[in-house]
């Protein structure tokens, strides 16, 4: 009997044991611990989270725990936007792309701006002037593309309304497209000097032409006629947010007669300086014919191109919109269709 009492005792502890340790469960809402469980991966929280449940950080903001839980991954970085890949080995191709902010329009080019000088040793920023031009555009494209290289146009906004088909071709490849005013006019004489209205619509209308021969999105880049760059049209453009460009090396190529003497010039200030925007011309055909050859030395002089791109694009103003599409006076509806749907060549 002894023996009974104390057996049903000693079972009778062992269940108020077991009872207590399921309401201490119950109260803490946490669940039993066994030695079989496995730890859960990042990964699993990163699902959890995704399927409507709190994520790492969330919990450990809102327990109890000592210890915070560190985030599934760790926060993404921003990565700078890569060069394309060039398939010849031998060509200049492309070392750096930079992106600028042109907000307040910020002025660059040594030759009249010492603030930004953002070029390191052996590098070049090309830049053409003046186009787009029929045969000469393209021959600089072509050339551009064959070494695996990129440049900045600033385009004349009348011209560009001529052929804007070659403004289209120049945006396809992936060339930054700026504006250099409606009909080239020096805003540093009168009567743009006097009229501040005047400048405004000669540099308005060459924003909304050139964008509107692209078909989309241009960069807010602007360069003066002449380099000539008078404070009140300055000023305006920085309420635009358009950057200014004015250049580091002029290689005076419109001077120029002969390709060869284009590279000489544009290879001896290089030798100089050691870095630089180059300003040349696509509307000069010695400049196009010159550019096979330019590259050629450039990259046997171990320069490297660093192409120039906006963070956001230029944006036009519809004033000038209008103004650009009033000068058309021959524009018809006749003339809807694309060139290649209406003209094929059939015997060459």
């Amino acid at each position: 009997m002894r023996i009974f009492v104390a057996v049903f005792a000693a079972l009778l502890t062992l269940g108020l044991v077991a009872f207590g340790v399921v309401v201490a469960q119950k109260n803490t809402g946490s669940a039993p611990v066994t030695a079989s469980a496995a730890p859960v991966s990042s990964s699993q929280n990163t699902v959890a989270a995704a399927g409507g449940e709190k994520a790492p950080q969330q919990l450990a903001e809102t327990t109890n725990n000592t210890t915070a839980i560190a985030p599934a991954f760790p926060p993404p970085t921003v990565a700078p936007k890569p060069v394309a890949a060039c398939n010849n080995p031998d060509a200049l191709g492309l070392s750096r792309l930079i992106e600028i902010d042109t907000t307040g329009g910020p002025a660059f080019g040594t030759q009249h701006f010492k603030q930004y000088d953002f070029l390191r040793d052996k590098e070049v920023a090309l830049t053409f002037d003046d186009g787009p031009w029929p045969g000469n555009t393209p021959m600089v494209l072509k050339a551009l593309q064959d070494s695996c290289t990129k440049a900045t146009f600033f385009e004349i906004g009348e011209h560009a309304t001529w052929r804007p088909d070659l403004a289209k071709a120049l945006a396809a490849a992936g060339m930054t497209i700026g504006s250099h005013t409606w009909s080239h006019k020096d805003l540093a004489k009168n009567p743009y000097a006097k009229d501040v209205e005047q400048a405004k619509q000669e540099i308005e209308m060459g924003v909304s032409a050139v964008h509107m021969a692209v078909g989309g999105p241009t960069a807010p880049f602007f360069r003066f006629p002449d380099l000539q760059q008078p404070r009140d049209a300055m000023a305006y453009l920085g309420t635009r947010n358009i950057a200014i460009f004015s250049t580091d090396i002029d290689t005076f190529d419109f001077k120029l007669r002969k390709p060869e003497d284009v590279v000489k010039s544009a290879m001896t200030k290089l030798a100089k300086s050691g870095k630089g925007i180059l300003l040349m011309h696509d509307f000069q055909h010695n400049t196009a014919e010159a550019m096979p050859e330019l590259l050629r030395q450039l990259k046997a002089g171990g320069y490297k191109i660093v192409h120039m791109v906006p963070k956001e694009p230029a944006t036009t103003l519809a004033k000038y919109d209008d103004m650009v599409r009033s000068r058309d006076k021959y524009s018809t509806s006749n003339n809807a269709r694309s060139e290649s749907s209406i003209i094929k060549t059939i015997s060459e």
